[in-house]
């Protein structure tokens, strides 16, 4: 995919402050991005409860023309609105842009916690199996949702593409081993399908990144009781949503979640949490998986040293000045953190 450049170097990417605590998050990671001296031009537009106050749609057409002109978004939490017919704003967004690959890294952050040194990837396929929504109900007597029933729909084409992503993704990483996580002894059919696929493209890959492959309830399991045997997974829509939170968990939480929505003509990074509405406007919010998404649009756009140096600014904050927000037993404020952040990478 190729980003735009403006004349002066800038790259162009629209900038969603989202709703709840998104908007303070979002100040504190252009402040580190600035101190950083990454080269975005953004360009701000709304979504979620904001762009229904805006006009009336939580996923506003100058919004989406924006993300199809840049190429490129960063986004905090958006709110759904509960009722009133609108879907899920990440949902559309996903479809809109063909955004078929969701890629969720968790990384310890801060010692001490239930699990050490976790290093993990995950890939999950993005536009469908079960959440396509294929979905209808069936009336019995007086009762007109008696039977609910939904389809789920996985493509061969679908999965030899998000597990090629897969493993194009862990050579560039310098990983070893991707798992294919499935359900093909149940739903033979459907994650059939994507287990066959991913066997006939690790082939493709052999000597340079070794597979295997675990079923979903299996692997579950395992990610509990020794984590440290995984490098990337690479699963289904449903089984990827469900998986990224317990790897969340892993390594303290969605609070340190970073997600990357990569399509053919448009990438999206977002922290994966929601937009906290009993914390907003407080300033304690922790900007960490934003930061961290925004590292991740960093290496999407080659920026890798940038990216490097604010991973390691993070680290430094975190671990050898202390400075913790209150989710990591701290008491820095939002801006504290970012603060922190920029004497860091102002500092040389």
């Amino acid at each position: 995919m190729s980003i735009p450049t403006h004349g002066s170097n800038k790259i162009p990417a629209t900038l969603i402050p989202g709703d709840g605590i998104g908007p303070e998050i979002v100040d504190a990671v252009i402040k580190v991005l600035d101190a950083l001296g990454a080269p975005f031009d953004w360009e701000l537009q709304q979504g979620g409860m904001a762009g229904i106050a805006a006009g009336g749609d939580p996923l506003p057409a100058a919004t989406l023309e924006s993300i199809r002109r840049n190429k490129l978004a960063l986004k905090g939490p958006l709110t759904t609105p509960v009722g009133g017919g609108f879907r899920s704003v990440n949902v559309r967004l996903r479809e809109e842009f063909q955004l078929y690959a969701n890629l969720r890294p968790a990384h310890s952050l801060v010692p001490g916690g239930r699990y050490e040194d976790i290093d993990l990837i995950l890939v999950r396929e993005n536009l469908e199996g079960l959440y396509v929504a294929f979905e209808h109900y069936i009336p019995i007597g007086d009762d007109p949702h008696a039977v609910a029933i939904s389809s789920g729909v996985n493509t061969r084409d679908g999965s030899r593409r998000i597990v090629r992503y897969a493993f194009e993704h862990a050579l560039k990483m310098g990983r070893k081993k991707v798992t294919l996580v499935h359900k093909a002894n149940v739903l033979k059919a459907l994650t059939g399908v994507f287990l066959e696929a991913g066997q006939e493209i690790a082939k493709e890959y052999a000597g340079r990144i070794a597979c295997d492959e675990r079923i979903v309830d299996a692997c579950a399991m395992q990610l509990v009781l020794n984590p440290w045997q995984f490098d990337v997974i690479v699963t289904t829509n449903l089984f990827g949503d469900i998986l990224s939170d317990l790897i969340a968990g892993l390594v303290g939480g969605l609070g340190a979640a970073p997600g990357a929505n990569i399509g053919l003509n448009a990438a999206i990074f977002e922290a994966v949490h929601g937009s906290a509405p009993d914390i907003a406007g407080k300033g304690i919010a922790n900007p960490t998986a934003l930061l961290l998404a925004a590292g991740l649009m960093l290496d999407h756009v080659g920026l890798t040293d940038h990216a490097r140096q604010l991973r390691k600014a993070i680290d430094q904050v975190l671990n050898q000045d202390k400075v913790r927000t209150g989710d990591l037993g701290g008491k820095a404020s939002t801006n504290d953190f970012a603060m922190a952040l920029v004497q860091r990478l102002t500092a040389g």
